[in-house]
């Protein structure tokens, strides 16, 4: 096993660190507020000191929230300290147009870059079983691969811009979304038809839906179960506003985006929902239904 760096210690950044020291790895960690690291290290990583540090190691694994963060960290900068033929392995999920300009400013650098979204919650991420939608030069992917293959069950090449990964995984959180959406208008219908919620999550599960999005959501949704979450509901509406902008570069209409732009908006609005799992936009079509 080889030596990597892990930057971008959140939820499932630590998960997925984790996954990496357990296969083996020597996993050296950096986020920037430094506590995040402490359960790593505690765990046999070694804390990295700077995003300088991180990047001497070679091999980069990040998994930072959103753009904005992803480019601050790995400016160009930083990214001209990184030793020649370094590896960057970026597993967030990113904006088409972010992911360009990291190419090139990856490409300037002399560093492969590989973006590798994740599909999959936390818990996924602990037990390696991640899907991973991957873009980048069949080199770079190569060279990702054993990474890879420690956190995730599958890994799909989709193309060699890296972009063409986020516009996928972007695709994804699309659809899933609506999902959520549909869970919602629908667990609240049978409700107020008097059915147990949770029944009828058994019964749209056991045989017509039977994908770990409607089983594991419909379940939070109909035991009201939002919280800790796993993915917050303002990384739900980012998600959909990098859906909406992907769409717009391509001249692409989505007829759904501004009823599920609300139903975000309207929970981020709610001091009590906004700290809860992106599924809780589901109180949102609860409240929004008469009272029996």
């Amino acid at each position: 096993m080889s030596d990597i760096s892990f930057i971008g210690l959140g939820e499932m950044g630590s998960a997925m660190a984790g996954r990496l020291i357990e296969s083996g790895h020597s996993v050296h960690v950096w986020n920037r507020s430094t506590g995040a690291a402490d359960a790593l290290v505690a765990a046999g990583a070694t804390r990295a000191v700077s995003i300088a540090d991180a990047l001497s190691v070679g091999t980069v694994i990040s998994m930072l929230a959103n753009d904005a963060a992803a480019e601050a960290v790995f400016s160009a900068e930083a990214l001209a300290d990184a030793p020649a033929g370094t590896l960057h392995i970026n597993c967030a999920t990113l904006s088409v147009e972010a992911t360009d300009r990291l190419t090139d400013l990856h490409s300037l650098a002399g560093i492969d870059y590989v973006a590798a979204p994740v599909l999959g919650r936390s818990n996924i991420a602990a037990a390696g079983k991640l899907n991973v939608v991957a873009a980048g030069t069949k080199s770079a992917i190569a060279r990702a691969q054993p990474y890879l293959d420690a956190i995730g069950k599958r890994t799909w090449a989709v193309g060699e811009r890296p972009s063409t990964a986020s516009l996928v995984k972007i695709g994804v959180n699309y659809n899933l979304i609506h999902a959520l959406q549909a869970l919602a208008e629908s667990v609240t219908l049978v409700e107020h038809g008097g059915v147990d919620g949770m029944t009828f999550v058994e019964i749209l599960t056991d045989a017509a839906f039977t994908g770990s999005v409607y089983t594991g959501y419909g379940n939070l949704i109909a035991r009201k179960a939002y919280s800790p979450p796993g993915f917050s509901v303002g990384l739900g509406l980012k998600d959909l506003s990098l859906a909406e902008r992907a769409a717009a570069a391509s001249g692409v209409v989505l007829p759904t985006a501004p009823v599920l732009r609300d139903m975000f908006e309207r929970a981020l609005a709610d001091p009590e929902l906004a700290p809860l799992d992106w599924s809780a936009i589901a109180e949102i079509t609860r409240g929004l239904s008469t009272a029996e």
